[in-house]
């Protein structure tokens, strides 16, 4: 009996149950947790512009540092290499999406990449601009703040975008996501 979801039934097959395979490693799962909780505190909790916010910004840019070396440097499905979401790569799973022919990914499918890069871009410059706010040159600066919370708003808007896209494909390919980022495992 192989892996793949018995179309018959809709379940997964017990020897599947068994067949796990560690793919997100420990490094890529503290990343995302961290920022999943960075983010849930200078979005909903903490007060803009104070202290721990601040600190909490300062630990999302470390994050995101470590994360790019990382990408560079880390396992197989942390690599940017094997994710790297080019615009055939994306069309590709779109189309397939559609016509029902879609690829199993172990890593990040081209959709997750492209979402995954384009949310690292924003924490980045929502750090750079919190942090120049702080800076003498631009004290008290009305467009910087306002770029700082649009971009977060960005972020937030997102962040469920990811979260709802998750909770589907867990669904849809009847294969706990959420879970497979806590535990780093995922059925072969």
């Amino acid at each position: 009996m192989t892996a793949a979801l018995s179309k018959k039934e809709g379940q997964v097959p017990s020897d599947a149950i068994r067949q796990m395979i560690r793919v997100w490693d420990p490094v890529v799962r503290l990343f995302h947790w961290t920022i999943v909780a960075a983010c849930t505190l200078n979005l909903f909790i903490l007060e803009e512009g104070k202290y721990w916010h601040r600190i909490t910004g300062y630990v999302v840019a470390a994050a995101i540092v470590i994360r790019i070396l990382w990408g560079f440097v880390g396992t197989k499905h942390a690599r940017f290499s094997d994710f790297l979401p080019t615009p055939r790569r994306v069309m590709e799973q779109i189309f397939d999406m559609i016509d029902g022919s879609e690829k199993r990914y172990l890593g990040h499918n081209p959709l997750a990449s492209l979402m995954m890069l384009l949310l690292m871009a924003l924490l980045a410059a929502t750090a750079l601009t919190g942090w120049m706010t702080t800076l003498d040159a631009f004290w008290g600066e009305k467009w910087l703040e306002k770029l700082h919370g649009t971009i977060a708003n960005g972020i937030m808007a997102l962040a469920f975008v990811h979260a709802g896209a998750a909770i589907v494909e867990s669904w849809r390919l009847r294969e706990n996501l959420v879970l497979s980022m806590v535990t780093g495992r995922k059925r072969a």
